[in-house]
């Protein structure tokens, strides 16, 4: 039996116990500012037609989920860390949330049918995977769209995940590249940028 490589995001916390705790309470304050922390739920709420099917991939505590739910998605959010699952359970009742490694997401294994019309992979989750899993997750990405659907996988520069590697990663997944942004608002890709916000669809 192969032994499972814990994330990133699982070592952090291994490190520090209280740190998915203070990362929860971190985005009620900014909530309860009034700060935007859904910019990201936007974009992908844009792109769908009403009463989709979403895949929130690393959930946190479901700010994305909460507010696609909102807008009238049906919305699964799966993350590792079931600290955080449990506040999306408890600030966002509606969705399906459920505790996973993305790197063994097997949906139709639970009951849930591997066909979303998106996915949405955000803050930063792709830097925090361990790097050996991260063509697995990838792959089971393409493996959980329908034939119409789209991912959407967002990160930073200069977290350990080179730009370039992960388009090849992704390519070699199944997952076909349709464009490429530096912000979740839109504006485009340059060779400067210090985000990339990528949309993929099934390669066929």
């Amino acid at each position: 039996m192969t032994r499972r490589v814990p994330s990133q995001w699982e070592e952090i916390t291994a490190d520090n116990p209280a740190h998915s705790t203070w990362y929860v309470e971190r985005f009620r304050q900014l909530a309860a500012q009034g700060d935007d922390i859904v910019g990201e739920a936007r974009l992908v709420d844009a792109m769908l037609p009403r009463a989709a099917r979403v895949l929130d991939a690393g959930c946190g505590p479901g700010r994305l989920g909460g507010y696609l739910h909102e807008a009238g998605h049906t919305v699964v959010g799966v993350d590792v860390d079931p600290v955080l699952i449990a506040a999306a359970e408890q600030d966002h009742p509606g969705p399906t949330w459920l505790v996973g490694d993305l790197a063994e997401l097997d949906l139709p294994a639970r009951g849930i049918a591997a066909d979303f019309d998106a996915i949405a992979c955000a803050g930063n989750v792709m830097t925090f995977l361990a790097p050996s899993t991260r063509g697995a997750v990838l792959s089971a990405f393409a493996r959980h769209l329908s034939p119409t659907g789209r991912a959407v996988i967002g990160f930073g520069a200069d977290r350990g995940y080179d730009f370039p590697e992960f388009l090849t990663d992704a390519a070699e997944s199944g997952l076909h590249l349709d464009l490429k942004l530096s912000t979740w608002d839109l504006r485009p890709f340059t060779e400067d940028s210090d985000f990339l916000v990528a949309i993929f669809s099934r390669s066929a």
